[in-house]
């Protein structure tokens, strides 16, 4: 790595033992770091401030859960949409797009400046090409954005509204897309960030700053990495004392703390033995403030 390139490190905030932790989302109105362990269907409600963590069960595997104008929780699953009260665990199905495939699952999900939830979908054995992007609406109607990926993975809006910036992992490619001023897609996109291949390892989930860069988690990398969508170049990283980063997320009370999930599914117990705190949820400060997630507009 370049001299110039900043290297923050990270404490371990929780010490979980996730499986497979994933889709950390700041809920600002609560104080709550939202985030899901997909292997063993729950999704996670941990307060920094005073170090708690409640858990929802689920019987589906879900890939990201954002929270809705009037309160709820919206979950994409491996069965679907799902609308969650987040105080009574009550769960409702809405739509599912892909009901027809049982052996897909959603994964990675946000909710764009209009108010409406982008996730992705991948089939459980990895099929090449062989999942899509969705975008679900206020109607709860499913429209299929992208199609032929096989890990849809990290996305972001740039600040300006003027790029959708997205992670389909095998490439090692962040793409950027132009967008309407309805937030639409325009043309196929374009490669703005290239993972090295001799890192020997994917990029993942994926968070903004304000100031534009984009924070992309390294699987197989152990760090977090920034970047600079504009000219491609790598500013700063975030080490990580566990191999299997998933995905990051700027929260806190000033959106000034880095969140990050992290794995421990398919490590091996000679690997565990020195990554203890795999499958944890870290904290960084990184010099940079995020800006607040979009919610979902619910009717």
């Amino acid at each position: 790595m370049k001299e110039h390139v900043k290297v923050f490190s990270a404490e371990c905030i929780l010490d979980v033992g996730a499986r497979l932790a994933e889709g950390p989302h700041w809920w600002d109105e609560r104080g709550l770091l939202i985030w899901v362990d997909i292997e063993d269907s729950r999704i996670g409600l941990f307060d920094p401030e005073s170090e708690t963590n409640h858990f929802i069960d689920t019987v589906f595997h879900v890939g990201c859960v954002v929270p809705t104008s009037k309160g709820n929780l919206l979950a994409a699953t491996s069965d679907g949409f799902k609308m969650i009260n987040p105080d009574s665990g009550q769960i409702a199905s809405l739509s599912n797009p892909i009901d027809d495939h049982s052996n897909y699952r959603f994964n990675d999900g946000k909710c764009d400046h209009w108010g409406r939830l982008w996730a992705g979908s991948l089939r459980y054995d990895f099929l090449p090409c062989g999942g899509s992007l969705w975008r679900l609406d206020k109607f709860f109607n499913s429209t299929q954005m992208i199609e032929g990926v096989t890990i849809s993975n990290g996305l972001a809006w740039s600040l300006d509204r003027k790029y959708f910036y997205y992670i389909d992992t095998p490439t090692l490619q962040v793409k950027q897309f132009l967008i309407s001023e309805s937030g639409n897609l325009i043309g196929d996109g374009d490669v703005c960030i290239q993972i090295p291949s001799e890192w020997n390892c994917s990029p993942d989930g994926m968070s903004i700053d304000c100031n534009g860069m984009l924070w992309i988690a390294l699987w197989g990398g152990g760090a977090v990495t920034c970047w600079n969508p504009s000219d491609g170049s790598h500013l700063a990283t975030v080490e990580i004392p566990c191999s299997l980063v998933t995905s990051c997320c700027f929260g806190g009370s000033a959106f000034d703390k880095l969140f990050i999930t992290t794995a421990r599914y398919d490590l091996s117990q000679e690997a565990l033995s020195y990554m203890s705190h795999a499958g944890g949820i870290f904290m960084a400060d990184v010099d940079v403030k995020g800006m607040p997630a979009s919610h979902f507009i619910e009717q």
